[in-house]
């Protein structure tokens, strides 16, 4: 098994959603705003190489929504999923899975694409299988009123009608059991409705792709809980367990929204658990 880091682009978010009730002059010292009062984001997938299977967990944003709509965003620098493929020598249409921790637009938009004529919508992936479970799919696309911008029909639909929808059964710990490669999954539920992290042993290491329990390095202290959250008080004792847990296996963290720090490894301290040190995944694992 070989992993990589795929970086999708970079956009924007407001600092005060990201971090909730956390005070400006506290959150702006590890993500320091511009003048609109948006921080840095990422949208940083992990792909995963393992004998004939080669899975992207999570997608971005993609490029079919309009320039009104991205213009909330602002993206800014020059990551792309295709160069960035093409980096480590692949193409999307090597990959075989689609690995989706949640639905929201920043983590799936990437999977669906305008068709050549723009008159509908049509996979980005010809050769791929989409992953959810039936819990997140029902709670997307059956939005409550408080998420229901961050689920897009034209992101969700389209995956439905390709056929190539699948899903991990509730509770299940494991994926891919019976194949290769079955890596554990940790559900949480405090940002969204079953959520799932991807946690693989790589190297002698356990590497844990974040996606949004612990959205940046700023937000590894407990009360920085993002805005996003539909049950922050679920996330802190999610964030209470998955943190202690961290320290004694000495996790790594992979970042998918972190714009300027991949990795990091964390300790206990007596504020509690808090970052040790930050690496990029290249000094990790290819150095």
């Amino acid at each position: 098994m070989k992993l990589y880091t795929v970086e999708n682009g970079n956009f924007k978010l407001d600092g005060g959603a990201m971090f909730g009730v956390v005070p400006k002059t506290l959150w702006s010292r590890t993500n320091p705003a511009d003048q609109n009062n948006q921080i840095d984001i990422a949208a940083r997938s992990l792909l995963i190489e393992d004998g004939n299977r080669l899975i992207l967990v999570d997608t971005g944003l993609g490029n079919k929504q309009s320039e009104k709509f991205f213009s909330y965003y602002n993206q800014w620098g020059d990551y792309n999923l295709d160069d960035s493929l093409k980096k480590h020598g692949f193409h999307r249409d090597d990959i075989t899975d689609i690995f989706l921790t949640h639905l929201h637009f920043d983590h799936c938009g990437g999977c669906i694409q305008w068709n050549k004529d723009r008159t509908g919508y049509e996979p980005a992936f010809k050769n791929a299988q989409f992953w959810t479970n039936k819990d997140h799919w029902k709670w997307a696309t059956e939005p409550n009123a408080r998420e229901k911008a961050s689920f897009l029909k034209e992101n969700l639909l389209p995956m439905q009608e390709s056929g190539r929808l699948n899903f991990i059964e509730k509770g299940e710990s494991r994926w891919l059991e019976n194949s290769e490669l079955g890596f554990d999954i940790l559900f949480v539920d405090g940002h969204t409705d079953k959520q799932m992290l991807p946690i693989l042993n790589y190297k002698g290491h356990k590497v844990v792709f974040m996606a949004d329990l612990i959205a940046t390095a700023g937000h590894i202290p407990l009360p920085y809980v993002m805005g996003y959250d539909t049950r922050p008080l679920l996330t802190l004792d999610e964030k209470n367990d998955f943190l202690n847990k961290a320290v004694s296996d000495n996790y790594i963290l992979l970042f998918e929204h972190d714009a300027h720090n991949e990795c990091c490894t964390l300790k206990n301290t007596e504020k509690g658990v808090r970052l040790n040190e930050i690496y990029s995944f290249d000094e990790i694992f290819n150095s």
